[in-house]
């Protein structure tokens, strides 16, 4: 009986002393989201694999609803109308910071200069036949964003004619929304670009190494290369260029689509492309578009007083050739 007993004793020890199977560990890749938004593209890479596409569009329709000029209604579209708005976060969040940007660059970058872009048709809407300074003074009459005022959740115009615009934020903001969402689900990785605007968090896990991000070469073809490659680290970067929508005179002068917040008309620049970086890629957004019209001297000058912002420009020379000047230590 003891030797049943002691064989049954060694059976079962074995059975329970079998080694236990390794757990699998599975590695988390890269998840890789594009589509289509703000009348452009946007790529989300993020290392995690749940997808969050409804998401992100959900988000999306929020902001548009909230800011778009394309929608007719939304709130946007509604305000400029002179219809009754109760505006929400979103809106806040960009016209405040429209406001701070338009103080500190002094009217350079102005919201309410839209109707002047579209009569040079340089926007979205028909341009105006026969344009004269009598046409242009008369929509400058209703330009100047210190002549708006937010009170809670209400904007008041002072002139209801005013027409406002975020397109030159809104790309930005939407790229710190992602941003902020994807911090909210405690991924610690991630690339969001929409239109070029990029913020960027950690490293690219796939390839374990930061991330990299490129300076496109201003061409007056069409085509797209790469100037130059950088590395991004917990920050957003945004680039404006004067080399993709431009009118040329006569004289051979080539006229940026940035309007004049002064005078009403094209500026006239051999700035060809504005990279900024900095920790929101809606200010980088708002600022690389208020640059192309302060023009390079006085960008140095603002530049002294916010090493926050590092800047990369790229113009022509009076010789027609390109050159390059990096500020507040951008990366080479």
């Amino acid at each position: 009986m003891k030797n049943y007993i002691t064989i049954f004793m060694i059976c079962f020890l074995s059975l329970n002393c079998k080694e236990e199977p390794k757990k699998v560990e599975t590695k988390i890749k890269n998840t890789k989201l594009r589509g289509s938004v703000f009348g452009t593209s946007y790529s989300v890479i993020y290392d995690s694999n749940v997808n969050y596409e409804k998401q992100f569009d959900s988000l999306f329709y929020v902001i548009n609803k909230s800011l778009s000029t394309y929608q007719t209604n939304s709130d946007l579209s509604k305000l400029n109308r002179g219809e009754d708005v109760f505006i929400d976060n979103h809106f806040i969040n960009v016209y405040d910071a429209s406001k701070s940007i338009f103080d500190s660059t002094e009217g350079a970058f102005d919201p309410t200069v839209g109707n002047v872009v579209n009569a040079w048709s340089f926007g979205a809407d028909k341009a105006i036949k026969d344009l004269n300074r009598v046409k242009i003074d008369s929509l400058m009459a209703f330009v100047g964003f210190n002549e708006t005022t937010r009170s809670e959740n209400k904007i008041n115009k002072e002139n209801p004619n005013i027409y406002l615009e975020f397109n030159a934020i809104a790309k930005g903001y939407g790229t710190d929304v992602i941003a902020g969402f994807l911090e909210l689900k405690n991924i610690k990785n991630y690339l969001v670009e929409i239109g070029g605007e990029i913020r960027v968090k950690g490293i690219n896990v796939d390839k374990n190494s930061n991330w990299k991000v490129g300076v496109e070469t201003p061409r007056f073809d069409g085509e797209q290369s790469i100037y130059k490659s950088i590395t991004l680290k917990d920050e957003a970067m945004a680039t404006s260029g004067t080399y993709r929508k431009f009118k040329v005179d006569e004289n051979g002068n080539k006229y940026a689509h940035i309007i004049d917040t002064k005078t009403g008309y094209p500026s006239k620049t051999n700035l060809l492309s504005i990279s900024v970086i900095t920790d929101q890629c809606m200010y980088a957004d708002a600022y690389a578009t208020a640059f192309k019209a302060m023009g390079i001297e006085k960008v140095k000058t603002f530049l002294k007083l916010h090493p926050e912002m590092k800047v990369f420009l790229i113009f022509e020379n009076d010789k027609n050739k390109l050159e390059t000047l990096s500020l507040n230590d951008f990366p080479e």
